[in-house]
């Protein structure tokens, strides 16, 4: 029919019954010198994709870089811990104390509280993020992380190191200190 195998390219004879058996092979899929080979199913190094440890480095990057933001923004258990210590703070302070005191035991606690909640969601952040950028080290010879993963995970560390910083500027009271009362 028009089409030959590979068997009559090269001796140029076409015996009983070939040209069946060559249309045939012509139209199967994936038969013939024509067609191309099938693609490699091993995904390329560094890729994510088919592997388990790349899904999951980038997930833990992600999770880094959104602990670091909530470590900025506040955080709900922060929120409710500092109500908690300002409520706290509010029975145990005397109606006759000074106001310097009152300003102290309300406010301050609460102050601290929320700021120690937030450097404990900058620390994770920081931890988790330098975690997925060492881990390559102790991986699979020759395997490559994904750039993206890297790149998410460099803004968790970052975000972290921010929100330490300011969870302890904060804490020690150098950052928007308790006002002096008199």
């Amino acid at each position: 029919m028009g089409t030959r195998t590979v068997d009559e390219n090269r001796t140029g004879a076409v015996g009983p019954g070939r040209d069946k058996e060559a249309s045939d092979a012509a139209e199967a899929p994936g038969a013939g010198a024509d067609t191309e080979p099938e693609p490699d199913t091993e995904p390329e190094p560094g890729s994510g994709k088919g592997n388990a440890s790349g899904a999951g480095q980038g997930a833990a990057a992600v999770v880094s870089a959104a602990l670091g933001v909530v470590s900025l923004t506040g955080s709900w258990p922060g929120t409710v811990a500092a109500a908690r210590e300002t409520l706290i703070g509010q029975l145990e302070t005397a109606a006759d104390a000074s106001v310097a005191t009152q300003v102290a035991e309300v406010y301050g606690d609460a102050w601290r509280t929320s700021a120690l909640w937030a450097g404990l969601f900058a620390l994770t952040a920081l931890i988790v993020g330098v975690v997925v950028l060492v881990r390559p080290a102790f991986g699979a010879p020759g395997r490559t992380q994904a750039a993206w993963t890297r790149s998410v995970a460099w803004a968790g560390v970052s975000l972290g190191v921010v929100g330490l910083l300011l969870a302890v500027l904060k804490y020690t009271d150098v950052l928007l200190g308790l006002p002096a009362a008199s």
